[in-house]
């Protein structure tokens, strides 16, 4: 085990942080604010990474491809709640489980139409396509530092909107009183149209970014929505502090533990038995990590007031 190699698997782990909070942010919002569990979250993020493929083909530039596959991705946002989210408020969680669970089903069929079965890529922008050094001997790549760097913006854009602005005191006060917040005359109907619709963006632009490292292709935002629900689990639903530190956590975990669960196994166990156990115990480990955190504290982390 290097210092080198920790240093780049530990900011893989970060990325992988940042992209999760760029997900798990707008889904504990709709879950906190909304009472809803909508699985078909990850299909949003996987939409802004076809999006971007598309857009990026019609006008070869990426900040253009961007800013169309925010716009893309908030007006799909805003359809679904409106034609089939709005219809099931209120109603069993069950409903919400087997409703959202078929619009994955659908657009997970609709993008294969539309965009054949085969994966696409998106060419990183030329001047982020570098590596730049980080200590000698060690490169690390521009675009994942760009990840890594637009995560945390997003994370104080969203930090400011909720704790400081009026739309955040509303959003703050419907997770916890949906009923009084309506009753003193804020449309919740539309607050809660606003929340699913930028939480929406926020995938899409989760699945933009991403797309120059992974391919795209259908099913891709099914692993990263069960990696989302754990981070809203351990950081506490409806709490954005919580999702973003949970969401390093789970990033670093993962990362750090599929890289490096073998050689610590090694220090306990013979060479064959560690490469046995190592990579089943590294996957099990952000579970484990959830399984902990609920002991101790059954509410996350830092649950949103009123929880």
């Amino acid at each position: 085990m290097s210092l080198a190699l920790f240093v780049v698997q530990a900011l893989n782990g970060v990325q992988l942080g940042v992209l999760l909070f760029l997900i798990a942010a707008g889904l504990t919002l709709v879950f906190g604010v909304m009472d809803f569990i909508n699985l078909a979250h990850g299909v949003q993020y996987m939409l802004g990474a076809y999006f971007g493929v598309m857009f990026y083909a019609l006008t070869g530039s990426f900040p253009a491809a961007l800013a169309l596959t925010l716009a893309a991705a908030l007006a799909c946002g805003l359809a679904l709640e409106f034609l089939v989210f709005r219809h099931l408020y209120g109603r069993d969680h069950l409903e919400h489980v087997i409703a959202t669970f078929g619009i994955i089903l659908f657009l997970n069929q609709g993008v294969k139409f539309v965009w054949g079965a085969a994966p696409l890529s998106l060419p990183t922008p030329q001047a982020l396509s570098g590596s730049v050094a980080l200590m000698p001997g060690l490169l690390y790549p521009v675009w994942r530092l760009v990840i890594i760097g637009a995560g945390l913006a997003v994370a104080l854009l969203l930090y400011f909107l909720v704790a400081r602005t009026r739309v955040g005191m509303l959003v703050r006060a419907g997770s916890t009183h949906a009923a009084m917040v309506s009753a003193l005359g804020v449309d919740i109907r539309r607050l809660f149209m606003v929340v699913f619709g930028f939480g929406a963006m926020l995938a899409g632009f989760a699945g933009i970014m991403i797309a120059p490292i992974l391919s795209v292709e259908p099913g891709m935002g099914d692993t990263i929505l069960i990696l989302a629900f754990v981070v809203i689990v351990i950081g506490g639903i409806g709490s954005i502090r919580g999702a973003f530190v949970a969401a390093l956590l789970v990033g670093l975990v993962d990362t750090l533990g599929r890289s490096f669960a073998v050689d610590v196994l090694r220090l306990f166990l013979a060479p064959s038995p560690a490469r046995t156990v190592g990579p089943a115990l590294a996957s099990m480990l952000i579970y484990l990590l959830m399984a902990a955190v609920l002991y101790l504290r059954p509410s996350g982390l830092f649950p949103a007031r009123g929880r």
